[in-house]
């Protein structure tokens, strides 16, 4: 490519070469995109397979102990609730509902 002393061109010309680069650069992106569209076409037939429902796991029953590492559900507590958390629960809805 040939040199072009920049300082000696006249605004007209300069303004000329800036559309003429200007047009060459679209040129070139768009058949840089055709390229890479072309490219991904033929990439998307080989594309990730759909996925394939998993298993459901098998959770341990009730009465069997749990393996190491396995998560354990905490019991309920059976033990009687006592009248001070009942009351406390009463306060707090009567709260919400004074609240609203």
């Amino acid at each position: 490519m040939a040199k072009i002393d920049l300082n000696t061109l006249s605004i007209e010309e300069l303004a000329a070469l800036r559309d003429e680069a200007t047009d060459k650069l679209a040129e070139k992106v768009a058949a840089r995109q055709a390229e890479l569209e072309a490219e991904l076409e033929k990439l998307s037939l080989y594309g990730k397979p759909a996925k394939k429902p998993q298993a459901p796991t098998a959770k341990p029953r009730k009465d069997e102990p749990a393996k190491v590492g396995e998560k354990v559900d905490e019991p309920i507590s059976k033990e009687p609730i006592s009248k001070e958390h009942v009351s406390k629960e009463h306060v707090s809805k009567e709260h919400v509902s004074k609240a609203a």
